[in-house]
């Protein structure tokens, strides 16, 4: 069953771009709206806006748009229901980019580069065996944690406290990873309308959920050097948010990492204006070159609100976060946990606890791994897409591709026929942006990046055709 969104004519205009329409203008029309389906950013079930609305906002005929809704009917990714209008929908078999690792298992043979999650390195399944000898004494109780096993807690307040943040275990809830520590923290903070400052580009997942929690995202633009402490408090005072939604440890997707002596200006520029900080350290422990650990934002202002992951720096089947909050904030966020689930898995738990224990020897492989791979990832793109230009970030789990042309839809949609799940650099923008932008993870085992290249550079050819031969646009491809 889906869930039906409505999406105006002026949305969608939006999602569209502003290039002018190739002729014959309803082929490239439909083929648009196709790259947003496959990109995930229409998703299925969505109501498009009527043949005549869409018309008067792209100012075009009403018979183009009702023949590009034709076409994408015939392709298998529109139906129309009497009375109801147009909804997306997609051909059968047809995998979908979506939200980064949402959606069902790809069919055999596609890779997925919608997300960056690292197997497990060395040391997780011995912490699991340890946490299989622990499990007994829990077995007595019932299981619920609503705010974390208090082992837990002191470990991570303690990881904290040895970073330069002082943290007592009560202020630490666990959650069932960072995304739903974001969901708990927005319960508690947000209501329908709540103004929440976020940089554009930033992470997908957190947009979505701050969007379905009602709020109304606010972009502050990084730079090619990351945040401008001017400029940052420009926008604060101009735009009175609510909340500000942060990534300063290795920026979700791009990889800048907010320099120490910078902290303290922008958490004084949230302090004047009463914005409360959320900031998102899921991605802190990926420091690959060597480079010593920062000061938490935190630090420099005790009100902000901080979520935590073992997902990236351990595994991410762990599923296990973490948020470290004022202690006036614990109560308000244990109880509208409670509203979302009743606590995270205890065996999990207990592995996290004894990966704590003793974390750098578990962390160092990782980073060796991340490190090799990353260079490598680097390496093939020099090598079949010598155009493509990105930073080599310093941590991280993924590259900040730059295209030489606003083409990142339709390269998800040429690599998705290929066999390969992109995120287009347009998800990642709380508005419009990001078409010269794709986030390549490189996460993935050396030889899944390898193929991946080959289907990129595969695809990206079949981009350069299409734009060569733009009087006379392809066809859709037919559902069976």
């Amino acid at each position: 069953m889906t869930t039906t969104r409505w999406l105006s004519a002026a949305g969608l205009h939006e999602l569209l771009g502003s290039d002018r329409l190739r002729s014959p203008a309803y082929q490239d029309l439909a083929e648009r709206i196709r790259y947003l389906v496959v990109d995930g950013r229409l998703p299925v079930g969505t109501r498009l806006p009527s043949e005549r609305e869409l018309a008067t906002a792209l100012r075009l005929s009403r018979s183009t748009v009702t023949a590009a809704y034709a076409r994408l009917g015939t392709a298998g990714y529109l139906r129309a229901r009497q009375g109801a209008g147009n909804f997306v929908v997609v051909p059968p078999g047809r995998a979908l980019g979506g939200l980064p690792g949402v959606g069902l298992t790809p069919e055999a043979g596609t890779l997925n580069l919608t997300f960056g999650a690292p197997a497990a390195p060395a040391g997780v399944a011995e912490a699991y065996a340890g946490a299989v000898e622990q499990l007994p004494g829990l077995l007595r109780s019932h299981g619920y944690s609503a705010d974390g096993l208090p082992v837990l807690r002191e470990r991570i307040a303690a990881w904290y406290t040895a970073r330069g943040l002082p943290t007592a275990p009560a202020q630490v809830v666990v959650t069932s990873g960072a995304l739903a520590a974001l969901n708990v923290v927005a319960a508690a903070l947000l209501g329908p309308g709540d103004r929440v400052l976020v940089e554009a580009p930033s992470y997908v997942n957190a947009l979505e959920a701050l969007r379905r929690r009602g709020a109304r995202l606010l972009p502050y633009p990084l730079g090619p050097d990351g945040w401008d402490a001017p400029g940052f408090d420009a926008t604060v005072r101009q735009t009175a948010p609510r909340a500000a939604y942060l990534v300063p440890e290795f920026q979700n997707p791009t990889g800048s990492w907010l320099a120490e002596e910078l902290r303290p200006e922008l958490a004084a520029s949230l302090r004047r204006n009463r914005t409360v900080a959320v900031v998102d350290e899921t991605l802190v422990e990926t420091r690959l070159d060597g480079q010593p650990p920062r000061l938490p934002f935190a630090a420099c202002l005790p009100d902000a609100v901080t979520l935590g992951s073992a997902s990236k720096a351990f595994w991410g089947g762990l599923r296990v976060g973490w948020v470290r909050a004022p202690r006036e904030l614990v109560r308000t966020l244990v109880e509208n946990r409670a509203t979302l689930d009743l606590g995270t898995a205890p065996l999990e738990q207990l592995v996290l606890a004894g990966l704590l224990e003793d974390p750098e020897p578990v962390l160092a492989d990782q980073r060796r791994r991340l490190r090799e791979q990353r260079d490598r990832l680097v390496r093939q793109l020099a090598e079949r897409l010598p155009e493509w230009r990105c930073r080599v970030p310093g941590g991280g789990l993924s590259l900040w591709v730059e295209l030489p042309s606003e083409t990142s839809s339709r390269l998800a949609a040429a690599a998705e026929q290929q066999g390969l799940l992109l995120s287009a650099g347009p998800r990642s923008y709380p508005g419009v942006g990001g078409e010269r932008r794709v986030r390549l993870p490189y996460a993935a085992a050396p030889e899944v990046l390898d193929d991946a290249v080959q289907r990129l550079a595969r695809a990206w050819a079949a981009v350069q055709d299409e734009r060569g031969s733009a009087a006379t646009p392809p066809p859709l491809e037919l559902s069976a």
